[in-house]
């Protein structure tokens, strides 16, 4: 079968070196796209990796819309992630108009723009917030735009690997607390397909989680992973409260009721997703072994 034209052309993604980006990135060129990875610093190690995987490099800046512009210009779509907790709040928020702005300017076919699960329901998390003005901003822009929305990552679990190496994982979160997360790398694989398809997908808002766990199987998973027995403490919310109040808040959320993902009616609309589960994330990371 003969390649569409714009099978040809590039794919920018913006924060190609970050984890949400560098999962696009990497779903992209899986399934055979051109990529153009958009990057503060061609010369970093991870950009020349993604440059060894095929993809092309380019500068850009969140900060800087003509250089967003430059990047997009010959394009077939771009996707775009803002970053909250390198510079601010208020820094995120300039950043989604830029991206805005820049996609606008370079008459950019299809931008795919990165938000949170919830960000439309008016949680009060700080980071969602600043997301839903971007969403805002979008939608009033006219654009031909998809925002994906991803729920909480299982990747944030690897931050606590000191802890899981004494046999813990804590969380301000009761024990039985469903809470729902996604794989990066199926994010990817949804971006994937939604760039593949735009006249389908230009307009919607997908929100992507692919399992529901507790804090206590969380634990489970990852102690039969790392071979050994990890153990769930619940902590205290109340201490986030001054010391991170966005943490605080999203928490708070989460103890709740959280996001309210239809995880089985996503699973229906995208049926080329592997959709991995909690256990087999955990699986395929490297743990520490828990300390008897």
């Amino acid at each position: 079968m003969p390649l569409d034209q714009a099978d040809l052309m590039p794919v920018a993604v913006l924060g190609a070196t970050g984890g949400q980006g560098g999962a696009v990135a990497a779903a992209l060129l899986g399934a055979g796209r051109p990529v153009r990875a958009v990057v503060r610093d061609p010369a970093r190690g991870r950009a020349r990796a993604l440059a060894g995987a095929g993809a092309e490099l380019v500068r850009g800046d969140l900060s800087d819309p003509a250089s967003l512009a430059a990047a997009f210009r010959g394009a077939s779509a771009a996707f775009a992630v803002t970053t909250p907790f390198q510079d601010g709040l208020d820094a995120e928020v300039a950043q989604g108009a830029a991206i805005v702005r820049a996609a606008a300017e370079a008459a950019l076919p299809h931008l795919v723009m990165a938000s949170v699960a919830s960000a439309d329901r008016d949680t009060g998390v700080p980071h969602f917030e600043t997301k839903a003005k971007t969403e805002k901003l979008l939608a009033a822009s006219g654009l031909p735009a998809t925002v994906v929305a991803p729920a909480y990552f299982y990747d944030n679990a690897l931050g606590g690997r000191d802890q899981v190496a004494a046999g813990l994982l804590t969380m301000p979160l009761p024990g039985d607390t469903p809470l729902q997360q996604v794989a990066r790398q199926d994010l990817g694989r949804v971006v994937a397909t939604v760039v593949a398809d735009p006249e389908r997908w230009i307009g919607e808002r997908i929100e992507v989680a692919g399992d529901d766990p507790t804090p206590v199987r969380m634990a489970e998973e990852i102690g039969r992973a790392a071979g050994g027995t990890v153990t769930f403490l619940q902590s205290a919310l109340e201490d986030l409260r001054d010391v991170n109040p966005d943490m605080f808040a999203m928490y708070r959320f989460f103890e709740s009721g959280g996001y309210r993902i239809d995880i089985p009616a996503l699973r229906e609309r995208f049926p080329d997703v592997p959709w991995t589960s909690y256990a087999a994330w955990a699986g395929a990371q490297e743990w520490p072994k828990p300390r008897a």
